[in-house]
């Protein structure tokens, strides 16, 4: 498969490292989407109520063709899947949210490290874009979008690409082209996508699969 950037790649993680606070709900509406809290590596994450998500977008195994071996992460970015591939024409299948529109990315990488709680710095680019953003939120903190885990994206050469597959803190937003050019999912579906994809694991970002892959 040929590799392949949009637009917003050249401008090489401007922000990608980031799950913008899109579609903000007020905190009496938005607490349908929760159901208290749990603990993990010594902070709390609060938990996605599962009851209020579409079928579609939690987490389930499906049937799945795909040339790539098992173990490899595939996104659909035009359907908001992502999908572990597994063996016999299977995959393990999350919902996930995407990059918007003028910050999408599509190609190859793999995953160079994992973070546990990772911190977020946000890129000078989005600060220049939005002031008032702190120059750095701690890992487990409550505000922070990346949630309990981050896997980073770098090309073959070991060039980071700026992107990565992590948590979020809007579970409204999955299904949906919401990030700067992240993989957002729900924080439960980051935790366990984290265990089983060891340092080294093949990630391909597609624009779109077609109806004969899909799960």
């Amino acid at each position: 498969m040929t590799t392949y950037l949009t637009r917003r790649a050249v401008l090489v993680g401007a922000g990608a490292i980031v799950a913008n606070t899109s579609f903000p709900l007020p905190a009496i509406a938005s607490s349908k989407w929760f159901q208290g809290t749990a603990s993990d590596g010594g902070f709390a994450y609060r938990r996605t109520n599962f009851s209020v998500i579409k079928p579609h977008w939690r987490r389930q195994m499906v049937k799945y063709l795909s040339p790539e071996s098992p173990g490899t992460v595939v996104v659909d970015t035009g359907n908001h899947f992502l999908y572990w591939v597994w063996e016999n024409n299977t995959a393990l299948r999350y919902g996930v949210g995407v990059g918007r529109e003028g910050f999408k990315w599509y190609g190859r990488a793999q995953i160079r490290r994992k973070s546990l709680w990772p911190r977020w710095v946000p890129p000078p680019e989005m600060r220049k874009r939005q002031p008032d953003l702190p120059k750095m939120v701690e890992g487990g903190a409550a505000n922070n979008p990346l949630g309990p885990r981050a896997l980073y994206l770098h090309y073959d050469n070991g060039q980071d690409t700026g992107y990565r597959l992590h948590g979020t803190l809007e579970p409204w937003s999955i299904g949906n082209d919401v990030s700067s050019g992240c993989i957002r999912m729900f924080p439960e579906d980051v935790i366990d996508l984290y265990q089983r994809c060891p340092v080294g694991t093949r990630v391909s970002v597609l624009e779109h699969l077609g109806a004969g892959q899909q799960g």
